[in-house]
C-alpha cells in the first residue's frame, strides 16, 4: 500500500504529484523533487545557485519533518542541476543540512528545469524510524 502526503505548510502540487509519498509500514518515504519555491510557490533566490540549494533543502526538511522524519534519515538523494560548476560551490550548504554518514547521491546536469528561473530540484528516499514515524491523515 502506498500514500501521499503535501503538508499544508508548503507550496501546493500543480500537477500530477504529491511531495511525499509514503510505503508500506511507514518507514520508507520517497521525496518528490523539491525545489526552490516558496509557500506561495515563487521561485526563491532567482540566479543564485546557492539561495536555491537552501531553500530546496529547506523544503526537503519541512516535507520530512511533517511526518516525524529528519534530513539524518535520508539515504539517497539526486541533484538535477543546470550548472554543475555553480552547484559544486555548494558543499558547505549541505554540510549545514547533512552530517556522516552522508547518504548516497547522484548530480546530473540538465539542459533545463519546469521553471526557467529553477536551477536545482533535488529527489530524496528517506527511512524514519517507526518510532519517530507520524503517518498524516487522510492521505494525498
Amino acid at each position: 500500500m502506498i500514500d501521499s502526503f503535501n503538508p499544508p505548510n508548503m507550496w501546493s502540487p500543480f500537477g500530477a504529484f504529491s511531495l511525499g509519498v509514503i510505503q508500506g509500514a511507514g518507514q520508507v518515504v520517497y521525496l518528490k523533487g523539491q525545489v526552490a519555491l516558496d509557500r506561495a510557490g515563487q521561485v526563491v533566490g532567482m540566479g543564485d545557485m546557492r539561495a536555491q540549494t537552501r531553500k530546496t533543502l529547506e523544503n526537503i526538511q519541512a516535507v520530512l519533518a511533517h511526518v516525524g522524519g529528519a534530513m539524518g534519515d535520508i539515504v539517497s538523494l539526486t541533484h538535477y542541476v543546470t550548472d554543475i560548476a555553480k552547484f559544486m560551490q555548494t558543499g558547505d550548504i549541505r554540510r549545514e543540512f547533512f552530517a556522516a554518514p552522508y547518504p548516497v547521491t547522484t548530480t546530473v546536469q540538465v539542459a533545463a528545469l519546469y521553471h526557467a528561473d529553477l536551477m536545482i530540484e533535488i529527489t530524496a528516499i528517506a527511512e524514519i524510524p517507526q518510532a519517530r514515524f507520524k503517518r498524516p491523515a487522510g492521505g494525498g
